[in-house]
Order: C-alpha cells, then structure tokens, then sequence
C-alpha cells in the first residue's frame, strides 16, 4: 500500500475494533496489578506517620525483624542509592529522613511470607516522634517556617518568589487590568480537594532478575518516568529496572506519581524475592497525590452591551507536603483562568504553596476545573447584573481561531468556541416530571425524605476549555516500534498506559488502517522493549500514540519496500514545539506556549428541595469539540465518565482534613457518584479537526470534568438563588441550616 492511499478524510471515524479489555472487565476476569502473583513471593506493608508534621527523633525495627516469616524491614539507611525522588523535583523521601511531612508518608517497609504477618511487624516498628506544628492553612503558608529550606522548585525558569513555602508564583498580565468598564462583578470561590478515587488500589510486584536488577509490574500513568525515578534510588542503571504496565483500575491522574514502586524493588533486590505490594482503601488515600483544593478571587468588568472589558483574578492552591505536578497545575490554572473568551487587559496572580496537607498533584482537567469552576460564576454575576442571557452573553465573548488567550497567543488552530455554545444551548431540555412520583426520582433518592414538596427546578450552563498535551516548551513526544514478519503480520510496540480510556484500540486501528492488514498484535507496555510514549495524561495520549504509530507503520512500509523480509522499526513522534512563558509577565517568549485547544459546553437540569438541601441532577447535555472522533462509543464513554467525576466535585467528594490529617479515608465516608446518582448524558460531538494533529484527533477526557462542576452547581443556584461559591456544595449550603 503506497504511503498516498493511507489517508482517512476529516470527519470519519478509523475502522473500529472491539475492546479486548471489554469482556473480561464486566465478566470480573480481568487481571489488574492487585491480582498478580510470582512463586515463592513476599508480601510488602509500609509502616506509615501518624503525624502531618513531626521531628523523627528514632526509629527501631529489631523486634519486626525477629518476627515470624519476616524476611526484612527496611528504613531510609537502606534507600541504595539517592534518597529522594519526584514527578518534576525530586523533593520527596524514599523513606522519611530525619521528619515526616503529611500524614500517611511512608517511614518503613516490611516484607514477610504472609501478608498478615507483614501486616504486625509493620505495627510492630517503633517511631519516636516529636509532633511539630503543621502548616495547614494555605493563605499563611508563604509566611510560616519554610517546609523545604532548600526550595527544590526555585531556579527552574520560574517567577522569582522568596518567601517561605512557595512552589511556584505565577502572574499573567496583558494590556490594562485596571481599564474600567460600565458594570462589574467580583465573587471569592472555593474548591475543596477531591480524591482520584480509582477502584483499583495502588499496587504491583517487584521480581528480582538474579543479576542486580529488576522487573516491577505495575498499574501506572507514565511507565519511563516510574523508571527514571526509580532506578537511581535503587543505586541501578536505567536499563536494569524494567517497569511493565499492570492492569489498571482507573487513574485520572493519581498514578503519575509513584507509590509502591521503589519500595516493592527496594525489599525483591533485599530478600532476592519477589515482593507484591497491594494497598488498602486506607492507604490508598494517603499513598497518592489528590485534586488541590483551591481559592479564588474574581473580578470581571464589562460594558453595558456585555463586552468583557478587564479581568482580575488571584487564584491560589494548596500543593500539600510535595511539588508533584503543582507547578504544571498552577500554570494551567492562570493559563485558562478568564475561560473561553476574548478580552483585552487581564491580570491573573496565581500562587501554589507547599503545607502539611495530603500531597496534591494531577487530577483530570489540571488545574482548568478549578479556574473554570470560578470564572463560569462570574459569567452567570455578570449575565445577571447586565440582564443578558447568560448564553448569549458568552457567545457575544467567545474565543475563536484568530483571537488572543491572556498569554498573548493567537488561537491557529482548531477551537469552534461559538458553535459548541450553540450546540449545547439547542439540545432539548426534558420536561419536568409530574408529581406524585417514585422516590428514586426525587432529591434524596431512595432515603424518601421528600415527596417533591419544596422541590425546585433548575437550568444552569457552562463553557470551560483545556490546553491538549503539554506545553509551556516541555519536550513531549512519543515512541512506537513496529515489526513486521515475513508472512504479512505485525506486532507494535509502544509504552503508552491504557489507564482504561482505550488508548490500545487506538494504537490497533491506527496500525491496521496504516499496514492494511487485520493481522497485528499489540505487545504489553513495557520499558524494555521500547522507548517512551509519555503520560497517559493530558488529553493527549491518543494523538501522540497515533502520530507514533503513523509514523512508525510507514517508516517500516518503506523499510520493507527497499529492503523485503522481516522489519523492524521504532520511531519517534513529536508535536509542534511550544515554548515557555515570560516568568515576570506571563507572556508567549517564542510562538505557542499550548500546542492545542479543545472547548466544551455544558447544559444541566437539576432538582433540589430547597427545604432539605437534597438534590438530584436530572439530565445532562453537552457539546464538545472533539477534533476528529476515531471511535464515538469511546469518546462518548469519556464524556460520561469526565461528568461524572465533574458531578462528584459538585455535589459529594471531598477530602476532609483535621489539623492535615484525613478523617474520611473510605468510601464509606468519602462519597462519589453511583449508578443511581447519574443522569441520562446527552452527548453532541463537535467535530472540526485540528490541524497539526494526526488524523485531526484531540483528546476528550478531560472538557467534559472541566465544564461539569460548573454547569451542575450554576443549576442549583438558578433552582435556589444562592450564591453557592463553594464545592461540593452541602445540604446546609442550600438550606441554610
């Protein structure tokens, strides 16, 4: 097949391909990384603090080590190699040193031949502790004791910021931020922190190769950088530690940074056996990073014809005891703070700071779900004090290819802001349902506390927007290798995690229609057998696989065409470049800062008994730019998934701290969406191609978790005429009780 025939016309799907994880997930038989299992294999357990914040004056593990079926208990003096790892700095213990940051951080492990016997010599480690005061309030973290003396995030490009427990300062400022405009609107908003929440724990096994090195198996986002984190504290070359991709229940974020990987290795290349590690729920809570909550102040001036004018904005989070991602997150914060819509003078000052509060770092939709969260309240004060419609007044200041985002970059691409307002707006609301009826279809459900008396009804709407892949001049890229056999099959190979959005189908439709032929096969992740493909994280895991896998199909189509027989080929596929922000203005330095764009609007009928503070979501429709939809069942799947996790935010999830430590570490007390909790979604899927993406896909996981939080709680308040500043939004919060 010539390369010139391979081409798939904009607006048509790749031929589709059955999900090969579909049956054995519903069935129950799919293998996650909790089922794993290796002869002659140890059990792992991590002795963990009490405390957020405390001086570790001794640590004693002799009588966990006479214990029965104990084969080691191992503390930070047993970290081979460097003693710290990180995400993007390398800022946090293996094993706490000399003081504990967060509560749950880990002090020990233990490995032993049963896993309740791992369990009691891990209880059975003694650590002296002298509590120190934590540092719990972000709004005085900047001015407290400094948590890391050493600033690990300063002197990487960003906005100089001497003060204490700063992990990254940020400002954005583009014409006059004080221009006066004839109406203005300002609110203060509040995000609470908000758990990744994936069914599977945290878990994997560490294999030991009997020559100095090791295989570990793991459900992971990222599996090169588990490697390049991993392998220097283990005193090992990256070559010796080989990650292999486990399967995965759920992510979303909260498995980019790592958790049982190092210790599992740490405790296989000590006993000279292999080790599984498997959390708790408990631990679970407090072994990986969450959403950051944040604060924020608002203020939007506009003229008396609905013209956006100026907008301020300040926006704080709290990065909790580690950098993580915060950086990154922070940044999209500020980068998408003022939304979808064209203005002229904006200022937005964003902060992240370091506490003793659970460590936070990716979540879906990074940083833009908080943003939009505050600047979608502010579009609804401002419709409201200008008696415009609201969506109407968004289309008056959509942002589209040609206009400027608050960084001074022009929109080139893709980003039908206009037409997926209007999408949304026209799809059909439901007509309210006639009273009495069933209490399942009352706010409170099947508790019944209602029969619909106080029960109001609610239209809110939302426009949020997202950069895909990375920016801000990082070098993404992807890797695919192909091997095509003498008789006409082929095999492909590429490191990216199929975290559960079906990214393996992508790579198998890409390589089928590229090859012409059914008879490929996808290898299993792994960073022995090719190099990396990145994150499976910001929306952009399908269009890097894709474009390394085009690329990687047609080099070895060539290769095979001069050379005949067997091929084998890798190849490297990398995005236009984009390049960093001015530190001191916030400003583009050198072309894009975002490679891409993609918008999602979002309409929402909700119920809410204004008596009892009880609430129902009714239905949900939503449009979304989608670039180039390769599979629509996928990227429909996607959008519910992203709205229900946008909904939990709304209306339940949050992670309740006391003094920084968590008291709902449970799915018994920290609540997220069920089956009975979602609507019927109603999915329009905008299609407009992106120019420089393969196939003119863009990812859609995260839009719809962007928008969703917003455009639920802009229903409650259309239903109670609250201001509802805060989520997720409580009982009390409506009826003020």
């Amino acid at each position: 097949m010539s390369t010139a025939t391979r081409t798939l016309r904009p607006g048509h799907a790749l031929p589709s391909t059955r999900r090969a994880d579909a049956a054995p997930k519903v069935t129950g038989e799919f293998a996650y990384s909790s089922d794993l299992h290796a002869a002659g294999m140890l059990w792992g357990q991590t002795v963990r603090s009490p405390h957020a914040h405390a001086r570790i004056l001794g640590i004693d593990v002799v009588q966990a080590r006479a214990m029965p079926g104990v084969h080691a208990v191992l503390t930070h003096e047993d970290v081979p190699g460097q003693k710290t790892y990180g995400l993007e700095f390398a800022d946090q213990p293996v094993l706490a040193i000399d003081r504990v940051r967060y509560f749950g951080e880990a002090v020990a492990i233990v490995a032993a031949e049963e896993p309740e016997q791992a369990r009691r010599a891990a209880a059975a480690v003694r650590v002296e502790y002298e509590p120190l005061e934590p540092v719990t309030d972000p709004e005085q973290a900047a001015e407290m004791a400094p948590l890391h003396p050493d600033r690990p995030t300063m002197g990487h490009g960003f906005r100089d910021d001497a003060r204490p427990n700063v992990v990254r300062s940020m400002v954005i400022r583009r014409g006059d931020p004080d221009a006066e405009g004839d109406v203005a609107v300002e609110g203060v908003y509040e995000i609470g922190q908000q758990d990744q929440a994936f069914l599977g724990p945290e878990s994997g096994i560490a294999i030991p190769d009997g020559e100095g090195g090791v295989d570990i198996h793991v459900a992971t986002q990222w599996l090169h950088v588990d490697r390049d984190q991993a392998a220097p504290c283990l005193a090992l070359e990256p070559e010796q530690v080989r990650i292999h991709l486990a399967g995965v229940g759920g992510a979303f974020g909260g498995r980019e940074d790592l958790s049982m990987q190092i210790h599992a290795a740490m405790l296989a290349l000590r006993t000279g056996r292999p080790v599984k590690i498997v959390y708790n729920r408990e631990e679970s809570f407090v072994g990986h990073i969450h959403r950051h909550p944040a604060r924020i102040w608002a203020q939007h001036r506009a003229t008396r014809d609905g013209k956006l004018v100026a907008v301020r904005m300040r926006i704080l989070i709290d990065g909790g005891a580690y950098a993580s991602s915060s950086t990154a997150v922070i940044a999209n914060a500020c980068s998408f703070a003022v939304g979808p819509y064209a203005v002229d003078n904006v200022l937005v000052d964003g902060l992240a700071v370091y506490t003793n509060n659970p460590p936070c770092g990716a979540m879906r939709g990074f940083g833009a779900v908080q943003a939009c969260f505050a600047a979608e309240a502010q579009m609804d004060k401002l419709a409201t004090a200008l008696e415009i419609d609201s969506v109407e007044l968004r289309l008056l200041n959509a942002l589209e290819p040609g206009g400027m985002l608050p960084t001074g970059q022009v929109v080139t691409g893709s980003l039908p802001t206009r037409d997926v307002i209007r999408r949304a707006a026209a799809l059909p609301v439901p007509e309210p349902e006639e009273l009495p009826r069933e209490a399942i279809r009352l706010p409170g459900g099947a508790g019944n506390t209602t029969r619909g008396e106080g029960v109001r009804r609610g239209v809110g709407f939302a426009v949020g927007f997202k950069n895909i892949c990375y920016s801000e001049g990082f070098d993404d890229y992807c890797t695919a290798r192909v091997v095509l056999a003498e008789d006409g099959s082929a095999e492909v190979h590429c490191a990216a995690a199929d975290v559960g959005q079906g990214v393996s189908d992508v790579i198998l439709q890409v390589a089928r229609l590229e090859l012409g032929t059914d008879d490929v096969t996808l290898a299993s992740g792994s960073t022995a057998r090719v190099g990396s493909a990145g994150s499976a994280s910001s929306s952009r895991m399908t269009w890097m696989a894709a474009g390394a896998v085009q690329t990687a199909c047609r080099a070895a189509l060539d290769e095979r065409d001069r050379s005949g027989g067997a091929v084998d080929v890798e190849r490297i596929y990398r995005h236009p470049r984009t390049y960093p922000l001015d530190p001191e203005t916030g400003q583009i330095t050198d072309g894009r800062a975002h490679v891409a764009l993609a918008v999602a609007a979002m309409r929402v009928v909700a119920e809410v008994d204004v008596d009892l503070g009880l609430t129902r979501v009714v239905w949900i429709g939503t449009a979304q730019d989608v670039g180039n939809a390769l599979n629509r069942t996928a990227v429909e799947g996607q959008i519910e998934g992203g709205t229900a996790q946008g909904l939990g935010l709304a209306l339940m999830e949050e992670i309740q701290t006391r003094d920084g430590v968590i008291a709902n570490a449970s799915f018994t007390d920290y609540l997220i969406p069920t089956f009975l909790d979602m609507p019927p979604v109603v999915s329009d899927l905008v299609e407009e191609p992106e120019p420089d993406a393969p196939y003119g896909v863009k990812g859609v996981g995260e839009p719809p978790t962007v928008v969703s939080t917003a455009a639920i709680v802009a229903a409650l308040r259309d239903a109670t005429g609250r201001e509802l500043a805060r989520v997720p939004v409580r009982p009390d919060d409506i009826a003020g009780l």
